[in-house]
């Protein structure tokens, strides 16, 4: 049998780190807690996470000082759970390479299908035969989803998130083909994009700085006023 997915959930409160101990090892995950950035760090060392649930209200260093922290040489996948009610921390998070993120106080079976659907785009193992051996070669680049990798011209490896790796790809599969925000939040998230849901436009915006000339002027990923995106590529398929 394979192994279980190792989640972290790292939260100041005792009762609700025993609650998502509890329930997430009730759904088949292996659970790790900790209550702060250096608990976080030593269960890393331990044992490698395929997802972390952090909460943003942290004694010392907060949530979004840690997700800055994780970034830096760690691309698995993380949620937010935040408490605050700014949507500005909402956005930081994004901004910052979250993949998703849930307000409190939650619901346990949406926080569990949260969880289930950022781990369907970030797990290797859960991508279909079909699509794994597929390669999309665009603007000098080509994306493998088989390594879920981004690779340059030279070869070299670009560094995407969940998000921005999901995000990419749903662009190399619908090429020219102008996207709404809904659509996209649909088919990343899987709920459509609330009025005041910038998740897509933040991981757009972080996309663009990884694979446009210039970020500030999109030749690759446009914004069409009114509809949404569109991916302006020649996308190759591969094997």
């Amino acid at each position: 049998m394979p192994e279980p997915l190792h989640l972290l959930v790292v939260d100041d409160d005792a009762g609700v780190l025993d609650l998502l101990r509890r329930y997430f090892a009730g759904q088949g995950f292996e659970v790790s807690t900790a209550a702060d950035g250096a608990g976080m760090h030593a269960a890393l060392a331990r044992k490698p996470a395929d997802l972390v649930l952090l909460d943003l209200g942290l004694p010392g260093e907060d949530g979004l000082e840690l997700t800055r922290q994780l970034r830096r040489n760690w691309n698995g996948a993380l949620i937010i759970i935040t408490g605050r009610g700014e949507s500005v921390d909402r956005v930081v998070g994004l901004e910052l390479g979250a993949d998703d993120y849930v307000t409190k106080p939650f619901d346990l079976r949406e926080l569990l299908a949260r969880v289930r659907s950022v781990l369907r785009r970030s797990v290797p193992a859960m991508a279909t035969a079909e699509t794994a051996e597929a390669t999309f070669q665009f603007a000098g680049y080509c994306l493998h989803p088989l390594e879920r990798t981004l690779r340059n011209g030279r070869g070299d490896a670009i560094a995407l998130t969940t998000g921005e790796y999901e995000l990419l790809r749903v662009f190399v599969e619908h090429p020219n083909r102008v996207l709404s925000r809904d659509d996209l939040m649909e088919r990343i998230h899987g709920r459509n994009a609330g009025p005041f849901d910038r998740a897509i436009d933040v991981q757009i915006a972080r996309l663009r700085r990884k694979i446009e000339p210039d970020a500030t002027a999109p030749e690759l990923i446009k914004s069409v006023r009114g509809a949404g995106y569109l991916f302006a590529a020649r996308v190759q398929r591969g094997r």
